[in-house]
């Protein structure tokens, strides 16, 4: 097949650029409304079934681990059987797994329908990156990726909001039904919005399908995640269980060997030959985790310092996803204009200096002060999102984004996880460590701001191609 840059894709959809645009932002609302009433609901899942946090750590992770390692099978299927199809199935397969968490009786149903819910949205993010990559001009994907990703951060204005309140009012069940429901519009406007990009499989391409692959990565995520939150799953200390990190090596040193070998493989292991895929990819995962970790942290943080209820709790998710939606577009302007590099940066150091403000907190002062310090950090992710989105896809053939968008996204969210996940496992050591609450904390959030300040240097080596 001959290879096609993305520059060399017709320009016929930029006069539906709105409606393209409203059609890939239908799945993230969905999908954004319902993580943001879940992260507002974390604490009181924590005392209702009487857990400690590296437990309610895997309540949230159950979600992300197939969500990161279904990414590139969304972008490889999309790419042969076409992504808005794939789009719309992964819609339908969202809607069930929320039905099955509704309905759930226990909390092993809740994971359940938590852990489908996360296959059935792997492919959101990296399909509508690939279908902006595909259609539209080169020198205005920054402006469309930064956008597009408003979807996700307004949701975040409504959602913990609405999940506080509900959960206070009637139960934190019922979060889930407004999920459905907005998860039915969201299925009508992608099939209505969404141009049909034709893919290049054949009657016997599933046959051929690199299912080895996709079993070695599935296994490795998977028990990674099982190393890092062991005592849940083995009995042995968590980050102690050397058996599982063994696995965890030898399937993804498999992983690699294995895809080497493949004429048509699940993850194109060349593509990390290009540096700046790979640095993105990297960024965007230090970025994830950071936000995750915050966003798990003081959830927790708000009702054991300062006894604030679901409410006042989803109030300050919800103001923490303000500044998302307010610079995220400004974010893709300025890379467009000056490149990929200092943004990043920028957006690195900001939210390094807002965790260690944060960890330098009294437990006596005013709850807006810890506002400040979460406003800060978000106004400093907000600026790299486009950024990188941007830096991923230069250079990369029109019949390869959706497995390289996928590739990208997992590692992203790969962070994400581990942000979720590792910060939950320091949080409940500290806890036990440390005879004050508010040191326990204090540590955690300087271990982020250490490792997102190590972002920063990673953005040094960013290096800015010409978009034509």
């Amino acid at each position: 097949m001959k290879s096609t840059t993305l520059t060399d894709q017709a320009t016929d959809y930029t006069k539906n650029e709105w409606p393209i645009l409203l059609g890939l932002m239908a799945p993230p609302v969905m999908m954004g409304v319902y993580s943001a009433m879940f992260n507002v609901v974390v604490p009181t899942i924590r005392d209702e079934f009487a857990i400690e946090s590296d437990m309610a750590a895997w309540v949230v992770a159950i979600y992300s681990l197939p969500f990161m390692m279904f990414m590139p099978l969304h972008g490889r299927l999309a790419d042969a059987y076409g992504k808005r199809r794939v789009l719309l199935l992964g819609t339908a397969i969202f809607i069930v797994g929320t039905v099955i968490a509704a309905l759930g009786p226990s909390l092993g149903w809740l994971m359940v329908g938590r852990a489908i819910q996360g296959a059935g949205s792997a492919g959101f993010t990296p399909l509508a990156l690939a279908i902006i990559a595909q259609i539209f001009p080169a020198g205005e994907r920054g402006k469309l990726m930064g956008t597009w990703n408003i979807a996700y951060p307004l949701t975040g204005i409504i959602g913990p909001v609405l999940g506080g309140v509900l959960i206070d009012t009637v139960g934190w069940r019922v979060i889930f039904w407004p999920t459905v429901a907005i998860g039915l519009i969201a299925y009508w406007v992608t099939r209505r919005q969404i141009p049909e990009l034709p893919g290049f499989a054949d009657s016997d391409y599933l046959r051929r399908f690199d299912w080895g692959g996709v079993l070695l990565l599935s296994a490795g995520a998977t028990a990674l995640l099982f190393y890092v939150s062991s005592r849940s799953v083995t009995g042995v200390e968590n980050l102690q269980d050397w058996r599982l990190l063994a696995i965890t090596l030898l399937c993804l040193g498999g992983l690699v060997w294995w895809e080497q070998r493949r004429a048509e493989p699940f993850i194109p292991i060349e593509l990390f030959g290009e540096l700046q895929f790979s640095l993105a990819s990297i960024l965007a995962g230090i970025r994830m985790f950071t936000m995750n970790a915050l966003r798990f942290l003081v959830a927790l943080y708000v009702v054991d310092i300062h006894q604030l209820d679901a409410t006042t709790t989803g109030l300050i998710i919800t103001l923490h996803a303000v500044p998302l939606f307010l610079f995220l577009r400004l974010g893709g302007q300025l890379a467009d204009r000056w490149g990929s590099r200092w943004p990043v940066i920028a957006s690195m150091a900001i939210q390094a200096a807002a965790l260690a403000y944060l960890a330098l907190l009294p437990a006596d002062v005013a709850v807006w002060w810890v506002l400040i310090g979460v406003l800060g950090q978000s106004s400093g992710a907000s600026l790299s999102l486009a950024p990188l989105h941007r830096a991923s896809m230069v250079g990369i053939p029109n019949e390869q984004t959706g497995v390289a968008a996928g590739l990208y996204s997992m590692v992203r969210f790969a962070g994400a996880l581990l942000g979720t996940s590792l910060s939950g496992v320091l949080l409940q050591q500290a806890l036990v460590r440390e005879s004050l609450v508010l040191t326990a904390y204090q540590q955690v959030f300087w271990v982020v701001a250490a490792i997102v300040a190590v972002g920063a240097g990673i953005g040094l080596l960013l290096r800015e191609r010409t978009l034509t």
